[in-house]
């Protein structure tokens, strides 16, 4: 005979918990800014050190940082992806203020 025994992970009665779009996604949003469309992910470390675009200084790693890419890639999404940049922080989020090297 079946069990009739209810779930306990969440009472009929309770509504269903908010989507936590953030984790959803994985963490990916779009932005757009004056320099394009971008796709931004914040990672919270990572195994690697990267050189960081915007002053060329590494990400240690360990060390939150931003990963971002255009939509509008030249030569496709595929290829976007792949010349995808890790960014401090910082860096990204004053990159509009930095003059052009």
């Amino acid at each position: 005979m079946p069990s009739s025994r209810r779930s306990k992970r969440r009472p009929w009665t309770e509504p269903h918990p908010e989507l936590d779009v953030q984790r959803a996604t994985g963490g990916r949003r779009s932005e757009d800014a004056p320099d394009g469309s971008w796709t931004v992910q914040h990672v919270r470390g990572s195994t690697k050190s990267y050189r960081c675009p915007g002053c060329q200084q590494m990400v240690a790693p360990g060390t939150a940082h931003v990963v971002a890419w255009a939509q509008d890639g030249l030569f496709g999404q595929d290829q976007a992806v792949a010349d995808r940049r890790h960014w401090h922080t910082a860096c990204w989020q004053l990159r509009a203020r930095r003059r052009p090297r």
